[in-house]
């Protein structure tokens, strides 16, 4: 039960990795385009 219990959390950490990442490009992404192109 308890390995399945580690699997499920380890699914979930890369889960949310993922989604911070994808956030953190996204905001430099802006931040990049407000650079380039002014606000």
């Amino acid at each position: 039960m308890s390995g399945g219990e580690q699997q499920q959390r380890k699914a979930n950490v890369r889960l949310a990795l993922g989604l911070g990442l994808a956030a953190l490009l996204f905001g430099l992404g802006f931040v990049a385009k407000i650079v380039w192109l002014g606000p």
